[in-house]
């Protein structure tokens, strides 16, 4: 399994909900952060559908600013909503056309997204929210640096990223994680009301069960902790 290329200064993470990236890329984009580059995340949703028991009203408001406070942990300041509708995302012209505006906005050298396949694995179904947003946010990095396919962009100049790595189980790439383990953790246990809601177990097991499991050995890849990614290419 290869490195991950590092000869990038801004990365834009593009996912469904909060803590879609506490629950896979958190490491990484520490370890980046890490290094002076420059990550932003765009959520499609806010997530208000999220918490058994709360109103989206109210859980929408709180998982957005679990989330801001969940990316200051691992260096990130720079946090957009989209605000479509939680659980009923769909892979849509429309979704292609505003990610790909934000793609154009942002400008990124890499693209990260998360998995969008059917499954996580054997007997773990994928929601159909990630599935929506990766496909389309893979789209929209095509549709960002083509300047006549979404003719209403017109003032936001084209921009194809270099890369999209996309975090899952079908990896070709990985990245060194080992340093950067207790802030994922970190970030991952802002999530507090969420964690809360989904088991009466301590949110440090929680924490430190699901960054484990996300930041595993990878096979042939030298390093104790590691985020796996498969890697697209574009531009240049």
């Amino acid at each position: 399994m290869e490195q991950l290329p590092e000869d990038w200064q801004r990365g834009l993470v593009i996912v469904a909900h909060p803590d879609d990236i506490e629950y896979g890329a958190a490491a990484a984009v520490a370890r980046w952060t890490g290094q002076g580059k420059d990550i932003r995340y765009l959520l499609v949703t806010s997530g208000e559908a999220g918490i058994a028991g709360m109103a989206p009203a109210d859980a929408g408001p709180l998982r957005e600013a679990e989330e801001l406070a969940s990316a200051a942990v691992v260096g990130v300041t720079e946090v957009e909503f989209l605000g479509y509708p939680d659980g009923r995302v769909e892979e849509s012209l429309a979704l292609r056309r505003d990610l790909a505006a934000a793609i154009r906005r942002h400008r990124p050298e890499l693209v990260v997204l998360s998995n969008f396949g059917d499954t996580w694995g054997p007997g773990y179904v994928n929601s159909a929210d990630h599935r929506a947003v990766g496909r389309a946010g893979l789209d929209a990095i095509s549709d960002a640096g083509n300047e006549w396919i979404f003719r209403e962009l017109a003032d936001l100049e084209p921009w194809t990223p270099r890369w999209a790595a996309v975090v899952g189980p079908k990896a070709t790439h990985a990245v060194d994680v080992t340093g950067t383990i207790a802030q994922a953790e970190a970030s991952l246990a802002e999530h507090r009301r969420y964690l809360e809601a989904l088991s009466s177990e301590p949110i440090t097991d929680q924490v430190r069960a699901v960054v484990g499991m996300a930041t595993g050995p990878k096979d042939g890849f030298p390093a104790e902790r590691a985020v796996g990614f498969e890697l697209f290419y574009f531009a240049g």
